[in-house]
């Protein structure tokens, strides 16, 4: 059975823009998958990236139309300029560390309604109500918000240092069995090939 390690940020377009196609196609293949919540700006810094504003114009400019077109291609729609990115995505990270380990809920949705509180629903997702509710709407305990706080923020930091570890050099990144790598929301037709021994 295949192992999956997900490293994503909560506030990055195209963690939103991925919806649940990974845990659909885990299902499918008998995959497993740890959530990794990281912070995408450290990650740039750490492996020779820009965060978008310190990019060149013509990267910017690419990067939008890549956005409208990917979010077209899934149907899920997209605010190009939401009002509150970038947030800090501490928070809405320590609520997912705490409640993969709480267990009880679904965590693909529960990353799926952090991205999309921010990029479609114009929410402030560092805010406790926010994450609260993202929470609940996955099966979680909303509590859980409140908890672990010291804990997740090891976890953060090691999430982190781990993805350097692994060659990980942005959002979102599927590793397969530690050893194949797949970058983008638009590689995961790749990772469903992968995973059915076709390629």
């Amino acid at each position: 059975m295949a192992h999956i390690d997900y490293y994503f940020a909560t506030t990055s377009p195209f963690t939103y823009l991925a919806g649940t196609r990974l845990e659909e196609i885990a299902a499918r293949h008998g995959a497993t998958i740890t959530y990794k919540p990281l912070d995408i700006t450290r990650l740039f810094a750490r492996t020779g990236g820009l965060p978008p504003k310190d990019r060149h114009p013509a990267r910017q400019a690419y990067r939008l139309q890549e956005m409208r077109r990917q979010s077209a291609k899934v149907d899920l729609p997209l605010n190009m300029k939401p009002a509150y990115w970038p947030a800090n995505p501490a928070p809405s990270s320590y609520a997912l560390i705490a409640a993969q380990k709480a267990g009880g809920g679904d965590m693909g949705k529960l990353v799926h309604g952090f991205a999309a509180r921010c990029w479609a629903g114009e929410e402030n997702i560092a805010e406790d109500d926010v994450i609260r509710a993202v929470l609940t709407d996955a099966g979680f305990d909303p509590k859980l918000a409140d908890s672990g706080l010291l804990a997740g923020a090891e976890e953060y930091a090691a999430n982190l240092e781990e993805a350097v570890t692994n060659n990980v050099f942005g959002a979102p990144f599927y590793l397969v069995d530690k050893s194949e790598t797949f970058w983008g929301q638009d590689r995961l037709g790749d990772l469903d090939l992968f995973l059915a021994g076709e390629l």
